[in-house]
């Protein structure tokens, strides 16, 4: 096999002895040539992330608190991995180096980066491996947006003169050179787009999970994992609420047709589950592929009389939204009404100004807004050419004493998206598996 590239997650770097699994993983594995690390993450539920330490100690500086104390949190941290690691690469110099920016007002993107960068660091002196700073070959303009062809150009070049190396995660640089963040999870973009650059056989994401599973194993028990999906099947369900992998990670190495295998860093002889661009053959009696889905959304239900004729309806209201700097989620419709599905955070308290400017420009017959709403999707190619799927899923849910609020189904037909209360979301979720998982695995 070629080249291939493997990210490991904050939880998999959390230590000394996670980053010796790496090494394990790494000698047994000879096509692993480029690593993409994150910052240290929890050690235990107690514990914090370094990264979130970084961000307290930019907002102690600009409310003007001590944040000294912070600091040195980080720094022994670092210590104590360098010690235990066995590596010296003078920290102290790297960390006299952050203070200064800290105190001279660097940018947050700045402070919070430097998790991955004093990571990214030791992890390569300790593999032996060449350190490549991702300023240098992740770009964004000068507004802070991703450069995506000057990116893949940047990277394909500088690692021609390098066999093997680490490189940190989550940022890169603006054209000026000042640094610029992903969100939060983007060592999983900056893992996609080495990958994608280098034409890499396989893209490893490793973490603490063996996988993906068909639902969250905090709402359902034991779960069954899944072998293989393919790319649209994860984005349906990363987009709804799966959190294993950063949705905008699958982008860059969809487009290459680079297969990606998530991984478990305690289980490395788990094969994971592989993410392909074609679905994979199904089980038999399988139907879905997973379930996915999260809470905080306000669903805005409108009715309006001979609304399928009215040309503009739809661009005037998507208009109110852009100019309130709100993305539509979802817009189910019949022949009078159309329902508005919105993330409660990108709402941010002006429902009411947003209610006030649907009734003004749109002159609605009635509107009603449904707080605390979660969406659940239902995902899977086996639904499309399956009759009953759809009365299966509602008849669940009826039995489980379920109200259903909002129904849409893609144009793919391997989704379906359901809006229930939030009070009512493990409970809709846990009957939607047992009806097309466990009841089949008992037949």
């Amino acid at each position: 096999m070629g080249a291939k590239v493997a990210k490991f997650g904050g939880s998999s770097v959390a230590d000394a002895l996670q980053i010796q699994k790496i090494k394990d993983i790494i000698r047994k594995d000879g096509d692993i040539r480029y690593v993409v690390v994150s910052a240290p993450g929890k050690r235990f539920d107690e514990d914090s992330k370094v990264t979130d330490l970084l961000y307290l100690c930019k907002t102690h500086i600009e409310h003007k608190i001590p944040y000294e104390q912070i600091f040195q949190v980080i720094c022994e941290r670092f210590m104590a991995l360098e010690a235990n690691l066995g590596v010296n690469v003078e920290l102290k110099k790297e960390f006299e180096k952050i203070k200064e920016e800290l105190e001279k007002g660097a940018s947050a993107d700045y402070i919070a980066s430097r998790g991955e960068y004093l990571n990214a660091i030791l992890v390569a002196a300790y593999l032996k491996y060449d350190f490549i700073d991702a300023s240098k070959i992740i770009r964004f303009d000068e507004k802070g947006k991703f450069m995506e062809d000057l990116t893949n150009r940047a990277i394909a070049d500088e690692l021609k003169n390098h066999s093997c190396a680490v490189i940190p995660g989550f940022y890169g640089s603006r054209l000026d050179g000042t640094v610029r963040t992903f969100s939060r999870g983007g060592s999983d973009i900056t893992g996609a787009l080495i990958a994608r650059a280098i034409g890499a056989d396989v893209y490893e994401n490793w973490t603490d999970v063996s996988g993906f599973l068909m639902a969250d194993p905090r709402i359902v028990d034991n779960p069954k994992p899944m072998g293989t999906i393919s790319y649209k099947e994860l984005r349906e369900l990363s987009y709804m609420g799966a959190s294993v992998l950063h949705e905008d990670a699958i982008y860059p190495v969809r487009i290459a047709n680079i297969p990606i295998n998530i991984r478990n860093t305690n289980e490395p002889d788990d094969p994971g589950t592989m993410i392909t661009a074609e679905p994979a053959k199904l089980e038999e009696g399988q139907i879905i592929t997973g379930i996915a889905g999260s809470k905080g959304f306000t669903v805005i239900a409108i009715y309006k009389n001979l609304l399928s004729g009215e040309r503009g309806f739809i661009r005037r209201l998507a208009g109110i939204l852009e100019d309130h700097d709100i993305t539509l989620e979802h817009i189910p419709s019949g022949i009078d009404t159309l329902s508005v599905v919105l993330q409660n955070k990108a709402i941010d308290g002006r429902l009411d100004e947003i209610l006030d400017e649907f009734e003004r420009q749109l002159k609605p017959d009635h509107i009603e807004a449904f707080e605390d709403m979660a969406l659940i999707a239902t995902v899977g190619y086996g639904m499309a050419s399956r009759p009953g799927v759809s009365a299966k899923l509602f008849t669940a849910l009826a039995e489980a004493e379920v109200n259903i609020r909002m129904i849409d189904q893609g144009s793919s037909e391997m989704n379906i998206i359901v809006g229930v209360e939030n009070k009512d979301f493990e409970n809709a979720i846990k009957a939607i598996y047992h009806a097309f998982v466990a009841h089949n695995a008992q037949m």
